[in-house]
């Protein structure tokens, strides 16, 4: 599978090249937003490993506009006191991230957990013996096929927010804390508090609602978490 680095710093895409050339993975590197994108028109990439703050178009802005048309995984490379960069980020499309300094390791098991998501996203299947088709009175989800229609509308959804949705949709009335759901879908524990998975739900939302100020499908239960009726 192949993996784009898209960092100006050399020596951390070097270093990270190298960890994912030993598991097997095919890598190419940019060092700018524009460069990145050249790759992508020529490239079938499988996974984006993306750095935030790069000179000209930065990983936010380039986040945005790859997310315009793919839905491939992307992870955002962060400093530790960008906490605001990491939301936006998260709210640009991005499906992960890790905060600077890394560990290596840590990065090539996210990388893993994506890509196994990914894969099984554009085969259609999944491992549970379930119902492939999940119909509430204005949300279709296709678990074999990937597919969601909201409103009578086809929505494009990456892998991560598909999870999402369909974990809260297949136990309807079911009320999952931020934490629940970040367990259920990334497969590790917590270890801080972040917005990650409140990001991901407004996204969802965005794309999944009509737009009108209150919440039609997926509900919060103040102080609790969310849930889908």
């Amino acid at each position: 599978m192949t993996i784009l680095i898209v960092d100006d710093d050399k020596e951390i895409a070097d270093l990270v090249e190298i960890h994912l050339i030993a598991e097997g993975y095919e890598v190419y590197k940019a060092y700018h937003g524009k460069h990145a994108l050249e790759i992508l028109q020529k490239v079938e990439i499988h996974l984006i490993i993306l750095d935030i703050m790069m000179p000209g178009i930065d990983g936010i802005q380039l986040c945005k506009q790859i997310r315009e048309n793919n839905a491939v995984p992307i992870i955002m490379l962060s400093a530790k006191s960008a906490d605001g960069d990491k939301i936006q980020g998260l709210a640009m499309g991005a499906d992960d991230y890790v905060t600077k300094p890394f560990n290596p390791l840590e990065l090539i098991a996210r990388v893993k957990s994506q890509l196994r998501r990914y894969t099984q996203f554009n085969n259609g299947q999944n491992g549970e013996k379930s119902e492939h088709q999940i119909q509430l009175e204005n949300l279709s989800i296709n678990r074999e096929t990937h597919t969601v229609i909201a409103y009578e509308k086809e929505v494009k959804l990456t892998p991560i927010e598909f999870e999402i949705l369909y974990l809260l949709a297949s136990n309807r009335g079911k009320v999952f804390s931020t934490e629940e759901i970040f367990e259920r879908v990334w497969n590790e524990k917590i270890f801080e508090a972040n917005n990650t998975v409140m990001v991901h739900i407004r996204r969802i939302r965005e794309k999944i609602e009509l737009g009108s100020g209150a919440s039609q499908i997926i509900k919060t239960v103040w102080g609790v978490g969310y849930k889908i009726e």
